[in-house]
């Protein structure tokens, strides 16, 4: 079934690779308007362009880019039903050598840019023509159900995400307001996120093997299943559904390992 999204404007964090380039894809395969945003211009540009999106120069961070995204899209279409908070980075590692700086630029990525995106699509959703209306998408872990025991950081930023997602959603539902807000929780998918350690051969074994022990279903998952999770929740046939938590991760947080 096509265009299960069709022309509503969206807005997509993280738009030039990996999952969030796989949502900006799927999104148009369905008759979305889409506005990708993302740091990297160099990449996120032609991704975009083919997908046949619109690329924002967006550092979540900040909260100056936030505003210029949403006027812009504001300017150009008047409205935004659907924001996909998928920008993130990889963690800290053990909690004994963890860089403060570090910690910092990870919350400031994996918490406050969530924050800023929610606080600034809501903002223009409640502007939408007709009342205040939206799907709001956060990207969280299965990291924030289960913890990372050698990451201390990255399952701290994905339970935040978590928790902020509820409160949200809760806040719009006892408002009145028809803005949804719910996350998704993956498990290790098959993403350029695992570039860094592909080229040393024993070590990237290694790193496939750990993870597929994670796994029931005894492999990674692909980008375009979290991409389908994302559209459930974006269209009109998740219209119930809010401040809850979908995990698309093989059943990784089902059963306890190994037994």
């Amino acid at each position: 079934m096509a265009g299960r999204i069709e022309g509503k404007v969206a807005l997509v964090s993280g738009g030039a690779s990996g999952l969030g380039e796989a949502i900006v894809r799927r999104f148009a395969q369905e008759g979305a308007i889409i506005y990708s945003g993302d740091v990297n211009a160099q990449q996120g540009g032609p991704v975009a362009a083919e997908a046949g999106a619109t690329f924002l120069s967006l550092d979540v961070a900040r909260e100056d880019h936030w505003q210029a995204a949403v006027a812009r899209i504001e300017n150009e279409h008047g409205r935004l039903d659907i924001l996909v908070n998928n920008a993130g980075i990889l963690g800290t590692g053990p909690l004994e050598h963890i860089d403060v700086a570090a910690w910092d630029r990870l919350f400031s990525i994996n918490v406050t840019g969530v924050m800023l995106g929610c606080k600034h699509g809501s903002l223009l959703m409640q502007r939408n023509p007709g009342g205040a209306i939206g799907s709001i998408i956060n990207m969280s872990s299965n990291a924030a159900i289960l913890a990372t025991a050698a990451d201390c950081g990255y399952s701290a930023t994905k339970g935040a995400v978590k928790l902020m997602t509820q409160s949200i959603a809760v806040n719009f539902a006892r408002r009145g307001l028809a803005i949804r807000c719910n996350s998704i929780h993956p498990g290790p998918i098959d993403t350029p996120i695992f570039a860094p350690w592909r080229p040393d051969a024993e070590k990237a074994e290694r790193l496939e093997g750990q993870l597929l022990e994670m796994i029931p279903m005894g492999r990674l998952g692909r980008p375009e299943e979290i991409a389908n999770m994302a559209l459930y929740l974006a269209s009109d046939e998740s219209s119930f559904s809010t401040g809850a938590q979908f995990v698309v991760d093989g059943g990784g947080t089902s059963a306890v390992p190994g037994m």
